[in-house]
């Protein structure tokens, strides 16, 4: 299929990076392109109601964007086929049915099973009619958990390589720390809000930084949210023609508010699509908005794109990534990591 000429195509090219050396030894690291994964299952099971449960959760679309675009990608071979060259890969998931060696359905992973950097699920059924409820009785849990596997790899890179000057200015601004890409080299920045973009023609990029205070207790609704930031980018984002500024789409798609939590505090997700009024720019964006304590504010950082006719997933999940890295005073020593979905792990 072409998901697999795709995705090997990819490894080859990528083989010879596998490697490094270590006190004199060679250690072999995962391949791959960040959304991307390997299951390995019998065929009469992959072509079963459980298989296709399996595919569809895998390949669901991604919340808050304009179109439909999958949440991962993937190359189906059979255990017989996994092997070599495809057990480097970065994500794995291995799904076993198995009448007399199981009793129920079991869900674990494995760090580094074959290679550093992997990350390998394992689904133990007895039939398939019980991986089939268990697919439907847990929605999202193996696409939210590939997801953040992703992000907190996305995270890792980001403490390493950042845009020191966006760093420094929001830190000396906000009394925060943000690292962004380090393409995002354009910049604006007035009272209380503060504009970094990588200015590109194709997938550009942009975060903001916005402060006000804490006054009302419904800040953290979807509905308080929308209305500040309204309010706020149409008077720091004009558009390119007179009275036209950025808004958030409500009649589209209405955005979607989660609450998580990030160092131990809560952390409101606005995700949704925003539009140029009075233009015909628009795209998605996601931000996070928590609670500075010690100075009784509220801080928001938010991520948005524009890519008109390409895919914007991993735009996106990359500035997703970085808004992960929002520390507030007293935060700045602690190690940054996305939220995880709960699974049991498979010590070695």
């Amino acid at each position: 299929m072409k998901t697999h000429i795709l995705i090997i195509t990819s490894l080859l090219l990528l083989l010879g990076m596998m490697s490094n050396c270590n006190s004199g030894s060679i250690v072999a690291k995962a391949t791959g392109i960040p959304y991307e994964i390997v299951v390995v299952m019998e065929r009469p099971d992959w072509n079963s109601e459980a298989g296709k449960a399996v595919k569809e959760e895998l390949t669901s679309s991604v919340l808050g964007l304009p179109r439909a675009e999958p949440s991962m990608r993937i190359t189906y071979v059979t255990p017989n086929d996994f092997n070599g060259i495809l057990t480097y890969v970065r994500n794995i998931l291995l799904v076993n049915i198995n009448p007399t060696a199981y009793t129920k359905v079991s869900m674990n992973y494995e760090d580094n099973r074959w290679v550093q950097g992997q990350v390998a699920v394992t689904i133990n059924a007895p039939n398939r009619e019980e991986l089939l409820a268990f697919m439907l009785d847990n929605k999202r849990i193996l696409v939210d958990f590939f997801t953040n596997v992703e992000m907190n790899r996305a995270v890792a890179l980001f403490e390493n390589e950042y845009n020191i000057t966006v760093m420094n200015t929001v830190k000396e601004k906000f009394g925060i720390m943000l690292n962004v890409p380090t393409n995002m080299n354009f910049y604006k920045d007035t009272t209380d809000f503060f504009w970094t973009s990588n200015n590109a023609s194709t997938g550009r990029m942009d975060v903001v930084v916005y402060s006000f205070p804490y006054t009302d207790p419904n800040t953290f609704t979807a509905e308080y949210l929308i209305h500040k930031r309204d309010s706020v980018l149409k008077a720091n984002i004009p558009g390119s023609f007179p009275e036209s500024y950025m808004a958030t789409e409500t009649h589209y798609l209405k955005p979607s508010y989660t609450p998580i939590t990030v160092h131990g505090k809560y952390c409101g997700v606005l995700r949704g699509l925003w539009r140029m009024q009075g233009d015909m720019m628009g795209g998605p964006f996601v931000s996070h908005t928590r609670l500075d304590e010690t100075s009784n504010r509220i801080i928001v950082a938010e991520a948005f794109v524009y890519a008109p006719e390409t895919d914007k997933r991993n735009y996106m999940r990359r500035l997703e990534a970085s808004l992960y890295t929002l520390r507030l005073p007293g935060e700045f020593e602690k190690p940054i990591v996305s939220t995880t979905v709960e699974l049991a792990k498979n010590e070695k």
